[in-house]
């Protein structure tokens, strides 16, 4: 679970509130149902009209990825590439076999069975970044989709107080309605702004955030694997995947002095 994205929300919406209450304004006030509609209803009605369908179905899922995602720690998938180096440079590839059921990456389990089963390097590495190239075209579509609504949330919010105020027009008959019929029509302006700007863009960023660093730890990944294919020395292995890594954030090396 990622606490920043639900601390980040949540400071939003207090943020808001604690406004609220300060000035002291009525909660109810900044409640209409129908406002609400508009916004978020024409907000994924717009996604529709941009994306397929199956991309749209998937919004909340990527919603909740974006709370909800785990993402293996560099360091750790340095060790475990090197310790399997170890093993390979003593036993062989084919030993590699056997520590398959310890590995908990999908990644690292393709690329190793393809060196156990003898592949040849040219095409271990095209699979393996096909399937990196894969992976960053579903995190980029998401992020699109999510991308689109943070886009014409605001709009939809403008559209809604424009309706809001050509209905109060058309009633200026009653002149002591026309303050509250003003502030229901304004109401979708600051949904709008409330979709985009905590949700929509936000969760956009953070998903274009992990889609780097799940992509840098496939790339890291990749070089491993086609350096024990290649019966590199463990200690080069470790020296040269270390490089994607802060200095501060390195595992020292256990072969240092």
């Amino acid at each position: 679970m990622d606490i920043a994205t639900v601390t980040g929300i949540v400071i939003s919406f207090a943020l808001i509130v604690g406004s609220i209450q300060i000035g002291g304004g009525s909660f109810a006030a900044f409640y209409d149902l129908p406002s609400i509609l508009v916004v978020v209803g024409g907000s994924m009605a717009a996604a529709m009209i941009s994306f397929p369908l199956k991309n749209c179905l998937g919004v909340f899922g990527i919603f909740w990825k974006s709370i909800f995602y785990r993402i293996d720690s560099i360091p750790q998938v340095i060790a475990e590439l090197v310790s399997l180096a170890e093993t390979a440079r003593r036993d062989g590839l084919l030993a590699l076999d056997a520590r398959l059921a310890e590995i908990r990456n999908p990644f690292v389990v393709l690329g190793i069975q393809m060196a156990v089963d003898g592949t040849r390097p040219e095409i271990m590495e095209d699979i393996l970044r096909t399937e990196l190239d894969a992976v960053a075209t579903r995190h980029r579509d998401g992020k699109a989709v999510i991308d689109c609504m943070g886009r014409f949330a605001p709009a939809f919010g403008m559209i809604g107080t424009l309706l809001g105020l050509v209905m109060m027009l058309g009633n200026m008959s009653e002149p002591s309605i026309i303050g509250s019929g003003m502030a229901v029509a304004l109401l979708t302006t600051l949904y709008g702004s409330v979709v985009s700007n905590v949700f929509c863009l936000p969760v956009a960023e953070k998903l274009g955030f992990t889609n780097k660093q799940e992509l840098l730890v496939m790339e890291i990944i990749i070089r491993g694997i086609m350096a024990i294919q290649s019966g590199e020395n463990p200690r080069v292995i470790e020296q040269k995947l270390n490089t994607f890594v802060p200095p501060k954030q390195r595992v020292p090396s256990r072969w240092a002095a």
